[in-house]
């Protein structure tokens, strides 16, 4: 039990560090022929803080274990709200941005009703369902950019790297991210076999969690420096991206068959987003009172599964 522990762990490391290096290599090529910084850290980074999800959901899907590849996203999703913005707002009370509020976690609770529907009507997420996302994304990224350039923030800063460098990053990232994610797949399989639990479960909990630790260091590490401001919106952001981009991309290479259990774990995703919007309706904050009952309704979620 502790060989396939240690493989998961390894392929958690190569996944994160792996989409660090992508990410950074390919800003600065985009930056090199003099795309907008701007347009890059809406675009190009965005996504790559959804390659771990990514990377995972379609090498799950061309392996056929597509339990580990939705309970990835979906649990991800869980995980993102109740668990990292349960722990954050024990550190501090977080502001939510008005454009959040207003359309984005309206949004992500309609792209979240669509996984649910396609899984209930037809079954699967079919390649149909995955235009439809890919579709959703775009604009979703058009959304992005035009609120980037009107806000006052500044432009993020990017790093750009020599020729050679940039190309041993990209090989390197896109390697180390490949062979991160047939690990962690394998590893996982066999725990859930070994335990004796479906592949549903190991996505959406052991999976689900190792994905979701780079956005929980993220959050912890702003909140303890007293930069709550972005929190809320990037977790709202990074479940959007979740179900367009990673699951969109995934069942357009492999369609993926829905287990009627994901029902359920759709449900309690909803549940997740709706208490988000009920404890922020009132304020411009989500308390720490709000941070104890997502972190029990995570525990119970988690118990309610093992």
């Amino acid at each position: 039990m502790i060989e396939p522990l240690i493989l998961l762990i390894i392929g958690f490391v190569l996944l994160v560090r792996g989409a660090d290096a992508f990410v950074d290599a390919a800003a600065g090529v985009a930056r090199r022929f003099n795309i907008p910084a701007i347009i890059i850290g809406t675009t190009l980074v965005a996504i790559g803080t959804s390659a771990p999800e990514a990377a995972i959901s379609i090498a799950a899907a061309l392996k056929g274990s597509d339990g580990v590849s939705i309970g990835n996203v979906i649990g991800s999703n869980i995980t993102n709200i109740f668990l990292i913005l349960g722990i954050t707002a024990l550190i501090g009370a977080l502001p939510i941005h008005k454009n959040t509020k207003k359309y984005e976690l309206p949004f992500v609770g309609l792209v979240t009703l669509l996984l649910i529907g396609f899984g209930m009507w037809f079954g699967s997420v079919s390649r149909i369902a995955a235009f439809i996302f890919l579709a959703m994304f775009a604009g979703f990224i058009t959304y992005t950019i035009i609120m980037a350039r009107r806000s006052k923030e500044p432009e993020p800063e990017i790093r750009q790297f020599s020729i050679p460098m940039t190309i041993v990053m990209i090989v390197a990232g896109i390697t180390a991210i490949v062979l991160g994610g047939d690990l962690i797949i394998d590893s996982a399989m066999d725990i859930a076999t070994r335990v004796g639990v479906s592949d549903r479960v190991i996505g959406l909990t052991l999976v689900a969690l190792g994905t979701s630790l780079p956005e929980l260091a993220v959050c912890v590490a702003a909140a303890l420096k007293r930069e709550y401001d972005m929190a809320v919106g990037n977790i709202v952001g990074s479940n959007i991206f979740n179900i367009l981009f990673v699951l969109g991309t995934a069942a357009a290479i492999h369609p993926l068959p829905f287990n009627p259990a994901f029902i359920f774990d759709g449900a309690i995703a909803m549940l997740a987003i709706i208490m988000l919007m009920i404890f922020t309706s009132r304020g411009a904050k989500l308390t720490r009172t709000a941070g104890i009952i997502f972190l029990i309704s995570y525990a119970a979620y988690i118990f309610y599964l093992i």
